[in-house]
């Protein structure tokens, strides 16, 4: 009964599949006479070093337990000849075998265990399997040291494919379960010599002479240096020892050939399971890596010379006869302000524009104050100094970016984009005193503000009302404002609404000045006939 509960049925694999029990007629001459082909089938070939050695020479079934190593896992099913239920026939009908998902262990994992889950299948037509150089090391010495191609062809497309399961890596051991053409799969194990502590000895000094080693070992890289460091840790043409339960006797069979591929993507995402592999766990290598690194720095502490104290000695400080030495002479001022440097855009981050706008801005004014001595704009107000900050931006529509700015400047003074608009405007037009003209009306002294008046009504202009130091047309289309600086400032307004903005340019004549605000005619239906020169 229990030979029945633990024999394969048969498998119809195509022909030269090793995995049906079958000789490839490449291998026939590689067959021994110990080992004939006819008992392949049911008694696949055992490592006589694999720790489950001592087992029977037949292949485990996939519900038996686990032994010390197998990837496994721990709790399994009853197996078939359990007291509790009846054992199945010797030859079964329609046999389905029960494969568990993942016959990994990863509750037994420690420093010097770790399991990885399966990869899932790739395009068939991806066939990198390293990304990395380390990782392209190891695809190298599995190329370089196998003896069949077509095997390595075939391992590759059963790596693509996803027939390697959960892989555990311990010391000098690859260990995982490989799906053939039959339905139980296969045990493959690929061995890998282990450094002594020698090599771990030059290995560790190596990583610590350069701090960048250490930060790249962190980062998942492995610096190509350390592959030249007299150390071993790649492996060459040969090192890697495939040990399969398959009947194939190739060096490597497919299923160790499939493992090997699936290797070099775990040595891709991790360099330390190379470590792991060549005797030493992760936090291990990083414990010793610290304790070196902080015997080097005492070390380097010890040997360095203190340094002299820079100063001047207190008593030579406080002497009264002491002559302090002359300062050095200025450097010569710059002729211009340097450029500030480009700065990147990066997503939710400051507008690259305003930035520049801002530095090019502090360059100016730096500038300023080592050639006067003097801030030119320390006076200003917070709102004075908004306004000079957005009408430095070139441009005269509003763009999203600039739009953004007059929101950002009219909530940090308390007021609307429209008055920051109409600001701007202002000191475009005459600066600081611009501003003042725009926001402070005042009662000019007797004098330029009353010859105004007939000078305008000289050039056929009607009678313009007089408030303060405004002058308006008797139909709210155009005002003159005059400064403290004694210049007339022309403003704008739709008739029938008090909006005035800033427009054309300031002039010492309220004629000039209306002049220069429209020269193509504008103002003709208000009368306006500029004299004849």
């Amino acid at each position: 009964m229990l030979a029945g509960a633990f024999m394969m049925p048969s498998s119809d694999a195509p022909d030269g599949d090793e995995d049906s029990g079958l000789p490839d007629p490449a291998d026939h001459s590689r067959r021994t006479p110990a080992s004939p082909p006819s008992a392949a089938p049911d008694h696949p070939r055992r490592d006589p070093s694999s720790p489950s050695s001592a087992t029977p020479d037949h292949p485990r079934h996939p519900s038996a337990p686990p032994t010390d190593g197998d990837p496994r896992p721990e709790s399994s099913p009853a197996s078939p000849s359990s007291p509790f239920t009846p054992p199945p026939s010797p030859h079964p009908t329609n046999p389905t075998p029960q494969v568990p998902r993942s016959m990994a262990a990863p509750s037994r994992d420690g420093e010097l265990r770790r399991t990885f889950p399966a990869f899932a299948a790739r395009p068939a037509d991806d066939t990198r399997f390293a990304e990395s150089w380390w990782g392209n090391a190891w695809v190298t010495a599995l190329e370089e040291g196998a003896l069949d191609v077509k095997r390595l062809a075939r391992g590759r497309g059963y790596a693509q494919e996803g027939h390697v399961d959960a892989i555990t890596v311990t010391p000098g051991l690859v260990l995982a379960y490989v799906r053939g053409s039959r339905p139980r799969p296969y045990r493959v194990q690929v061995r890998l010599r282990t450094l002594d502590d020698a090599d771990w000895t030059r290995f560790l000094d190596a990583v610590a002479e350069r701090p960048g080693h250490i930060a790249a070992l962190l980062d998942k890289e492995m610096p190509q240096s350390l592959a030249d460091c007299g150390v071993p840790l790649l492996p060459g043409p040969g090192d890697l020892d495939p040990h399969c339960s398959c009947p194939d006797r190739g060096h490597p069979c497919k299923h160790a050939a499939a493992l090997c591929y699936q290797t070099a993507r775990l040595l891709d995402a991790d360099p330390f399971v190379l470590l792991l592999l060549r005797g030493r766990g992760e936090r291990q290598l990083l414990d010793a890596l610290s304790r070196l690194s902080a015997a080097r720095a005492a070390r380097a502490a010890q040997e360095q010379q203190p340094a002299p104290v820079a100063g001047v000695r207190a008593t030579e400080a406080l002497d009264p006869e002491r002559r302090l030495p002359p300062l050095p002479a200025p450097l010569p001022l710059p002729p211009h302000p340097e450029q500030p440097p480009v700065y990147p855009a990066a997503p939710g981050g400051p507008d690259p524009f305003a930035l520049d706008q801002l530095a090019t801005d502090a360059a100016a004014r730096a500038h300023a104050m080592l050639g006067t001595g003097r801030d030119p704009v320390a006076e200003l107000t917070l709102w004075q100094d908004a306004v000079r900050l957005a009408a430095a931006r070139p441009g005269s529509g509003l763009t999203a970016a600039t739009r953004a700015l007059y929101a950002s400047l009219a909530a940090a003074t308390d007021r609307t984009p429209a008055d920051l608009a109409r600001a701007v405007a202002a000191w475009r037009q005459g600066g600081l005193e611009g501003l003042t003209v725009l926001e402070e009306p005042w009662d000019p002294p007797a004098g330029r503000f009353d010859r105004a008046r007939p000078l305008l009504l000289a050039a056929d202009l009607p009678a313009f009302r007089p408030w303060h130091n405004r002058l308006t047309h008797p139909r709210g289309h155009v005002q003159l404002r005059l400064g403290r600086d004694g210049l007339w400032y022309p403003y704008e307004s739709e008739p029938g609404h008090d909006d005035w903005w800033p427009r054309g340019t300031p002039d010492l004549d309220p004629v000039g000045a209306l002049t220069g605000l429209d020269p193509a005619g504008a103002l003709d239906d208000l009368g306006f006939a500029p004299p004849e020169a």
